[in-house]
C-alpha cells in the first residue's frame, strides 16, 4: 500500500456546554501519544472532518495494534509511513506496505491541506482501501489534498518527525529511495485526554 497508494462518532454535534460529554464520547480533547525509537510525537485529531477515520485509529491504538510496528517507508521532505502490522515481524519484510487490520474503511476526503505534520491515511488506488496504514507529512504535499484522508496533525515532536525523516534510505520497491536502512519502530501509541499532558 503506497501513497499512490469503523466506528461512528459517539454523541451528538458539539454544544457549548457539552465539554464533559464530548470528552466521554472520545470525539474531543483526546490526543495520540506516539512513542517511537527516535522519540515521542503527540498528535491532535480532526473528528469534525474525518470522524470515522479518527475513531478507527483510536480503536486500533487502544487495542495495541500499532505497538511494535515500524515506519517502513520514509521520503524526506514528503512523508513517513507506518501502521502496517507486517512490520512487527522482520521476517515479513517483503510484505511491508501490504498489511491492514483485516478490513477497509471508507475515505473521508476533506479540505484540510497536507502540510508538514499532518496525519493522513495511506491507501492503494481504490479510494476506500485504507485500513491501518498512515503517514505523517514531512513537507507540503498539495497533490494529496482531497485525495487522501487527513485526520489530524502533530502538536508536539516536530524534532522527532525530522529525525525520522532524515533516516538514511535505500530503494525498496518504490519509484524513489524510501526503505529505511535501520528499523524505526513505533514502541506504542496511547490515546489520552489532551489536558493530561499539561499535568
Amino acid at each position: 500500500m503506497t501513497l499512490l497508494a469503523g466506528l461512528s462518532v459517539l454523541g451528538q454535534p458539539a454544544k457549548p456546554d457539552a465539554g464533559k460529554d464530548e470528552a466521554r464520547a472520545g470525539t474531543v480533547n483526546e490526543v495520540a501519544v506516539m512513542e517511537t525509537t527516535e522519540g515521542t510525537m503527540v498528535i491532535e485529531f480532526w473528528p469534525e472532518v474525518a470522524p470515522k477515520t479518527v475513531e478507527n485509529f483510536k480503536k486500533l491504538a487502544r487495542q495495541g495494534f500499532y505497538d511494535g510496528t515500524a515506519f517502513h517507508r520514509i521520503i524526506k521532505g514528503f512523508m513517513i509511513q507506518g501502521g502496517d502490522p507486517n512490520t512487527k515481524d522482520p521476517a515479513k519484510e517483503r510484505l511491508y506496505g501490504t498489511g491492514d487490520p483485516g478490513y477497509k474503511i471508507k475515505a473521508e476526503f476533506n479540505n484540510r491541506p497536507h502540510v508538514k505534520g499532518v496525519l493522513s491515511m495511506a491507501r492503494s488506488r481504490d479510494p476506500d482501501s485504507a485500513g491501518s496504514q498512515f503517514f505523517i507529512c514531512h513537507g507540503v504535499a498539495k497533490s494529496l489534498d482531497g485525495q487522501y484522508t487527513a485526520f489530524g496533525k502533530l502538536i508536539k515532536g516536530e524534532d522527532v518527525l525530522d529525525k525520522i525523516a532524515n533516516t538514511p534510505v535505500t530503494m525498496g520497491g518504490e519509484p524513489s529511495p524510501s526503505k529505511p536502512t535501520k528499523r524505526v519502530g513505533v514502541v506504542k501509541v496511547q490515546i489520552v485526554p489532551a489536558d493530561s499532558l499539561a499535568k
